[in-house]
């Protein structure tokens, strides 16, 4: 693979489950092949991702986040900005930016809804891994 090097984009907001998202990752990619890198909340990712692939350094960059409705204001504004971002990245870039940013309908902060969403965020971390070695592998077949 001309590309071995992926980047691992994640929000600090609720890091106790945004986190388990690397760790699905890292479960099928070596740990010395992914750099990781710290955002403050989701907003922030799409700005890094860009930055990153345009290096040219990485295969694909995934970002994890957890958006989540605090009352405040419409979460739903706020991750479709972030999606919509992660995809104009990857689109001006030419890198796939691979989302596991997700929007529950329904979230408590109880321990009964916090594993259930670490869990899936393990799962949703490998799932990312598989598209990113897939689209990685399909891309260099292409441009063989």
């Amino acid at each position: 693979m001309t590309h071995t090097r992926f980047a691992f984009i994640k929000a600090n907001w609720h890091a106790d489950i945004v986190d388990r998202a690397l760790d699905g990752f890292l479960e099928l990619v070596p740990p010395d092949q992914v750099d990781v890198f710290d955002v403050p909340g989701a907003f922030e990712m799409p700005l890094l991702a860009r930055d990153l692939a345009a290096t040219g350094r990485y295969g694909a960059v995934a970002c994890a986040a957890f958006v989540v409705d605090g009352g405040i204001y419409r979460h739903e504004f706020v991750a479709q900005a972030v999606v919509d971002g992660l995809m104009r990245a990857g689109m001006d870039t030419g890198v796939p930016v691979l989302s596991v940013s997700l929007t529950p309908h329904q979230y408590q902060e109880t321990d009964h809804h916090n594993a259930i969403f670490r869990a899936h965020f393990v799962e949703k971390g490998r799932e990312a891994a598989r598209a990113a070695l897939s689209i990685c592998k399909t891309r260099e077949a292409v441009a063989a």
